[in-house]
């Protein structure tokens, strides 16, 4: 994933938390991994939206993996607020 447009530091920020999320069962980084799509950040809402993906939809360890990302990503910005979107398009591979 690429970092660009307004609030650059705050996604390499965001991002770099990310690297700390790892895959449970393979034990690679999300990042790493291709699994973070978009991050975008609204600092009016003090918001964070990840857009990612699962490497299966009836992925087991899911709502861990998300709920991890949310975690690293609010620690990484103090104050806002997280969401992770999961997207299924384009297909992970």
């Amino acid at each position: 994933m690429q970092i660009t447009g307004k609030n650059y530091e705050e996604k390499h920020k965001v991002l770099n938390a990310l690297y700390e999320v790892a895959d449970p069962e393979l034990g690679i980084n999300i990042v790493d991994l291709g699994l973070v799509y978009n991050v975008e950040i609204e600092d009016q809402k003090q918001t964070i939206l990840i857009e990612m993906t699962l490497s299966t939809r009836s992925c087991p360890l899911g709502g861990i993996i998300t709920g991890h990302a949310k975690a690293a990503a609010e620690g990484a910005l103090e104050g806002y607020e997280a969401t992770v979107n999961l997207v299924w398009e384009p297909k992970w591979s």
